[in-house]
């Protein structure tokens, strides 16, 4: 019998848990077509800056690489998997946890924000470009490669300039997910004060 008594506890907490997560999701429905609309459309337009953070990155790479081959076959991949990735990140580490009231920092909210912003919004996708242009390097012999000593080398030695030119769309991307997170917090907010959370949504916002 004792052993029955934490598991009805675990029971009961997920009970509690799901019924705040229902009634988030009921109130967001009532709250006004702006904070919806950033809520539920700030991760798309982040994803979107992503992909373009990975057409520059893909760009510079091909001009130092003299690739002229597969414009478009190249640029699918670069564009669509960042795309994804970042809807599917933010969505996982900042909007479904509010939804669900676990995320109940503001500051975690934007600093979550802030580093999906920089690093999947525009560093990944960067990183994203070597392999895709190496490979059609390779394939078109648009440029003499090293052995495999020197790979790492050769490598580090292209993507400096390029990170270096990066930087500032990855300050740009990191302030706009900050922003994201931020905003998506005060949704939440609302939401609690809404809900009847009153009490717990002014301590959060202290």
């Amino acid at each position: 019998m004792a052993g029955e008594i934490p598991r009805l506890d675990q029971q009961k907490q997920l009970k509690i848990a799901k019924s705040q997560s229902e009634i988030l999701r009921e109130q967001f429905e009532k709250l006004p077509e702006a904070d919806r609309s950033i809520f539920q459309n700030g991760s798309l337009f982040l994803a979107l800056n992503a992909s373009l953070c990975s057409l520059i990155a893909n760009g510079m790479l091909r001009q130092v690489l003299n690739i002229t081959e597969a414009r478009i076959a190249a640029s699918l991949p670069v564009v669509v998997l960042p795309f994804i990735s970042t809807v599917a990140v933010f969505e996982s580490y900042v909007n479904l946890p509010l939804m669900n009231g676990e995320l109940n920092c503001a500051t975690c909210a934007w600093m979550r924000g802030s580093l999906i912003g920089a690093v999947i919004g525009c560093l990944y996708p960067a990183f994203l470009t070597f392999p895709l242009n190496g490979a059609l390097a390779a394939r078109y012999s648009t440029t003499p490669l090293p052995s495999k000593e020197n790979a790492l080398r050769y490598w580090v030695n292209i993507s400096k300039p390029i990170f270096r030119k990066m930087r500032i769309p990855a300050i740009l991307q990191a302030a706009f997910g900050a922003y994201l997170g931020s905003k998506n917090h005060e949704t939440y907010i609302k939401m609690l004060r809404v809900s009847g959370f009153g009490r717990r949504s002014e301590e959060l916002s202290e």
